[in-house]
């Protein structure tokens, strides 16, 4: 499936994303929190041919990284929208804090999407009280942050570190390996992560001190929408990254909300796995 560059215009600039297909059944998708656009590829290399796929880097990451805050949940609603609107697309789907932006344009302007896939995220986290979030984002997040402030020499150093990454290493595929690629950004003495330090710690934080307004989008779905879930975490550590009495409770509560737990996958390679890939893809395609 051939793939090209895509932008629409939005608040402050131009939001860049890729598209994969020539469909006319379309869905945009929307990366994790430290992600880019390239994170779909597998998935969209699954969809059947008469579906396309626009996979937006959101503002503060990837191509996007240039345009201005606010990089809060509703200004990514605004964003997600834009391309929704431009691409025609009538499917939202998202992976971890992608699933969250569904999940939220969603419950913010009613009637964009006819379906939401979430993928490995969407739910309210449970947040202990009178942790302070901010520690909580650093345990949570800490590697992933640090990859933000680091600088490698090269290229091929920056796709060492995924390679060494305990849920992606062991797995690794041409699709994480293009991936790590379209992250390394070129600066002065070598190469760094595309995402903007800030725009993660506000999103993060966000999902961390925003539980009930992220609940609010789920009880209140008014699309089908399907909850794919990886068995194993951001580490490939046993357990999902939902805990299961959160996950059933929200399945039980609500029944727009379709369950998948896609067996023997990671946070990560539910995209990346070719079977998971497919399961995702058979997801969007409403299969």
């Amino acid at each position: 499936m051939e793939m090209e560059t895509w932008q629409v215009e939005v608040d402050g600039g131009t939001l860049h994303g890729l598209r994969w297909g020539s469909g006319d059944n379309i869905a945009v998708a929307v990366h994790g929190i430290t992600a880019n656009a390239m994170s779909w590829q597998a998935v969209a290399e699954a969809l059947p041919d008469d579906w396309s796929l626009v996979a937006i880097d959101l503002r503060g990451r990837g191509r996007s990284r240039d345009l201005p805050e606010p990089y809060d949940a509703e200004q990514h609603a605004r964003d997600i929208g834009a391309a929704l609107v431009a691409t025609g697309a009538r499917v939202l789907v998202g992976h971890s804090l992608g699933a969250y932006l569904a999940a939220s344009t969603n419950h913010l302007s009613p009637g964009l999407v006819d379906r939401l896939v979430l993928v490995d995220g969407g739910l309210p986290l449970p947040v202990p009280a009178g942790v302070d979030p901010d520690e909580l984002l650093a345990l949570t997040l800490g590697p992933a942050l640090e990859r933000l402030r680091q600088t490698w020499p090269d290229e091929e150093a920056y796709v060492d570190f995924f390679r060494a990454h305990p849920a992606m290493g062991p797995y690794w595929t041409p699709g994480v390996e293009a991936y790590a690629r379209y992250d390394a950004l070129p600066i002065s003495g070598g190469v760094s992560a595309r995402a903007v330090e800030k725009s993660v710690r506000v999103s993060g934080r966000e999902l961390l001190t925003r539980g009930d307004e992220v609940g609010r989008a789920i009880t209140e779905l008014d699309v089908p929408t399907d909850l794919l879930v990886a068995e194993r975490g951001m580490f490939d550590q046993p357990g999902a990254l939902m805990p299961d009495e959160v996950i059933d409770a929200a399945v039980a509560a609500q029944p727009l909300l379709r369950l998948t737990r896609v067996p023997d996958t990671n946070h990560y390679t539910i995209l990346f796995a070719p079977d998971a890939a497919a399961a995702v893809a058979a997801a969007i395609a409403g299969r």
